[in-house]
């Protein structure tokens, strides 16, 4: 039988989401116990639920933001399991999972907070950032509106795995053949015993983020359901 590899591609720590209870060293020990071959870790920017306080310098700000990946990396040394560096960015809810960049973006954009949602999407893509919507037919307290921009993403998350309704994905699912955008899936971990099986199936295996762009830009990979 073939050798498939799988990516998890939201995930959320505890040293950088203070809504997520697994630490990066945790998270890399459950998926890959979960047969995962890798994960991308999309802690909440400090505009979403972050556990990083905004009374710091904001160089120690990104350091902090940083730590729950870079604990990551360090567990996932010698193993085989790749590990890859994301955030989730938010706007009253609305949130976009941002590929592509990495520490050296964030420390050059201090003033990243101040930029419209439109300014932030357009300047991350065109500094090279790849920017997937996530769960963006999504319904909670903390959203106050529907706001859609198919001409400013690449990528629509259509299928988190972590919703238990599923109207949410099926739009979502709609959305994004309506409009061609690249089809992802992701659980939104946020915990070591809450993994719901989503992400990317590749026939290859992907060892840095360059590569994981250039291989969903061909479609060229399964999306995991979950469980």
């Amino acid at each position: 039988m073939k050798k498939t590899y799988k990516y998890e591609t939201h995930v959320h720590t505890k040293e950088g989401s203070a809504c997520a209870s697994g630490t990066g060293q945790e998270m890399v020990r459950a998926h890959i116990e979960a047969g995962y071959s890798g994960m991308i870790v999309t802690d909440h920017f400090f505009n979403g639920n972050t556990a990083v306080p905004a009374d710091l310098p904001w160089e120690s700000r990104v350091e902090l933001f940083c730590q729950g990946y870079e604990n990551a990396v360090e567990e996932a040394k010698g193993t085989g399991f790749h590990v890859f560096f994301a955030w989730e960015y938010s706007y009253r809810g609305t949130d976009f999972l941002t590929y592509g960049l990495g520490k050296e973006f964030l420390l050059e954009h201090r003033d990243i907070l101040d930029w419209s949602t439109e300014e932030y999407l357009d300047i991350v893509r065109d500094s090279g950032g790849f920017i997937c919507h996530a769960h963006p037919f999504r319904e909670a307290f903390y959203i106050d509106a529907l706001r859609l921009y198919p001409d400013r993403v690449n990528a629509v998350e259509v299928i988190n795995a972590s919703h238990a309704d599923p109207r949410f994905n099926e739009k979502a699912l709609v959305y994004a053949a309506k409009h061609n955008l690249i089809k992802f899936s992701g659980s939104d971990t946020h915990h070591i015993d809450a993994l719901f099986g989503g992400g990317l199936e590749f026939d290859f295996e992907i060892k840095s983020m360059e590569e994981f762009i250039a291989a969903v830009n061909t479609r060229n990979y399964r999306l995991l359901e979950g469980n």
